[in-house]
């Protein structure tokens, strides 16, 4: 466990690069169901598996780094989708590959504030490409699939910072929770002497994953309709995973829902009636 601030961006790619990452335990158990379906009928395709585990953000981070090695040694792209990534190395070395995976209960069992603080995350990364995913399909942009899981994958550095440095994520939420009106990526350069989003850049380009998933996931590209999709995926997500009446949601919703509107040419109403739509 990395227990204070390391001295460099440099630093953190190092340490978080190579590290374990956990998944969650409903994926174990669906890996476990396939695996015994695969032996015994032979009908597992990479389809079923990708349904099965692609809500899952470590999980399917944990796939993309995994193949985007295994494309790197080829000297070949990588997939930029789950499907992809488990068609590119086959039903059965994906088994193998994934057969002995610790869970978030096992990594963290010890640590039931992380654990409760990873959770959160997660949530909110599956609302957030549920979001990005309904923004993509009404613009009927053909890389949907690939932003959704840019909106899933968006803040994984928290999640790793959850996993690997649980004192120092929980307090960089101690003080959030305490002052609603501080940034994120501030309270994280006090806390870390660093920003999470450029580790997650830095870590995506290190471990070779697709060009447009890095693309999709880096926010300074914020003219991009793809990077908006998941931008505004994101924050919606943040803004309402303590519900629509929450006091920080209702602050941030004129603007939200102006976003949305333009990305999606709709009036404002029209807007806010989808995005509840799609919320409920």
């Amino acid at each position: 466990m990395i227990e204070s601030a390391l001295p460099s961006l440099r630093a953190w790619v190092d340490a978080m690069s190579s590290i374990e990452i956990p998944i969650l335990p409903g994926s174990v158990a669906e890996l476990s169901q396939l695996r015994v379906i695969e032996e015994t009928k032979g009908t597992v395709d990479a389809h079923m598996l990708a349904e099965g585990l692609s809500s899952d953000p470590l999980m399917t981070l944990k796939v993309l780094v995994h193949v985007s090695r295994y494309c790197t040694r080829l000297s070949v792209e990588p997939p930029e989708t789950m499907v992809g990534a488990i068609v590119m190395q086959g039903i059965t070395p994906f088994f193998k590959a994934f057969e002995q995976v610790p869970t978030i209960l096992e990594w963290l069992r010890e640590q039931p504030e992380a654990l409760s603080g990873l959770i959160k995350v997660i949530t909110r990364s599956r609302r957030a490409a549920h979001f990005a995913m309904g923004f993509a399909l009404r613009r009927q942009d053909e890389d949907a699939v690939v932003i959704q899981e840019a909106a899933l994958l968006h803040d994984f550095a928290e999640m790793l910072l959850w996993c690997h440095a649980p004192k120092l994520a929980l307090e960089i939420a101690r003080r959030l929770k305490a002052d609603y009106t501080m940034r994120s990526a501030d309270v994280q350069q006090e806390v870390l002497g660093i920003q999470l989003a450029d580790l997650s850049q830095d870590l995506m380009r290190l471990w070779q994953l697709p060009y447009l998933l890095i693309r999709c996931t880096d926010d300074r590209n914020a003219t991009d309709p793809k990077i908006r999709s998941v931008m505004l995926g994101v924050r919606l997500a943040r803004h309402t995973q303590y519900g629509w009446d929450d006091p920080h949601a209702q602050a941030a919703m004129p603007d939200d829902v102006a976003d949305v509107a333009k990305l999606l040419n709709l009036s404002n109403e029209a807007a806010y009636r989808l995005l509840v739509g799609m919320d409920s």
